[in-house]
């Protein structure tokens, strides 16, 4: 029996990018605001509230610049206090919204079954979320850095709006890819922690990149170390890499792009792989 084939008008109709960012932009409000009741709830009951988050990432800091200072013998403990810091703040976020990227579908599984809602308000609320978790903490520990350099926030007021914008949209895009390759692929759910952990040894973040030595053009392909990078030496610096900026937001704008049309084609079969 040859059974012929759908009509266009009969075939499920792929939404467009436009289409799909324009229903992002209307229900902004409402994964904005689950994220915040998310964030709020995740520190209920608590004293100092979401202030833990800045003060884990200080913690860290302090432990890990007394180690590694002394461990690379570093000349000046107060530039690589404030180099370390900077690059473990970022790195933690980049690390949090990756590494939580693979079972996000499986986390709201409930909800695609039951639920007629867009799959792009999971992503949404994610990022919101990670978004909100990065900026509390990463403004107290630019203040807390601004003891050993006191030009941190001046920079970051004045020139670090294209680094940061890079890396927030990077934040969305690479764990999008990352959950909906998560829900065909399960072996990702293993995979992403390992690969985290190796490209952190191989990110100059606890060292410099000359470190490295004959192993320091790994540092140039490192897409997260890519992100990285700028935001760090703006800050410290004082200086916009604007062409690695424009670079990196062509590549965002496409990975954005890329990641909506392959969430609108995985949109039917989504609640069938969780």
């Amino acid at each position: 029996m040859i059974v012929p084939e759908l009509s266009a008008s009969v075939r499920p109709r792929r939404e467009s990018v436009r289409r799909i960012l324009r229903h992002a932009w209307d229900s902004r409000r409402v994964w904005w605001f689950t994220a915040t009741a998310r964030t709020r709830a995740r520190f209920a009951r608590t004293t100092l509230g979401s202030f833990w988050l800045g003060l884990s990432n200080l913690f860290s800091i302090a432990v890990l610049a007394a180690v590694y200072g002394t461990v690379f013998k570093v000349q000046n403990f107060s530039v690589y206090v404030v180099y370390l810091g900077l690059g473990l703040v970022v790195w933690n976020t980049i690390s949090a919204a990756v590494s939580g990227a693979p079972n996000l579908f499986e986390h709201n599984r409930d909800h695609l079954h039951n639920i007629n809602l867009h799959p792009i308000f999971y992503t949404l609320e994610e990022w919101a979320f990670q978004l909100q978790t990065f900026l509390q903490s990463f403004l107290m520990v630019l203040l807390a850095l601004t003891f050993f350099q006191h030009n941190l926030l001046i920079n970051l007021l004045l020139l670090g709006w294209l680094p940061l914008l890079n890396l927030f949209l990077f934040m969305y895009w690479v764990p999008m890819l990352t959950c909906l390759l998560g829900a065909r692929f399960r072996d990702l759910y293993q995979l992403v922690p390992i690969v985290l952990q190796l490209v952190f040894l191989l990110s100059p973040i606890l060292y410099e990149k000359k470190n490295l030595g004959a192993m320091a053009w790994t540092a140039s392909i490192n897409p997260l170390y890519r992100i990285l990078s700028p935001v760090r030496h703006t800050l410290i610096v004082g200086e916009v890499q604007w062409g690695v900026g424009f670079v990196l937001l062509v590549v965002n704008a496409l990975g954005i792009w890329t990641a909506i049309r392959l969430l609108s084609s995985e949109r039917r079969t989504l609640p069938f792989l969780v």
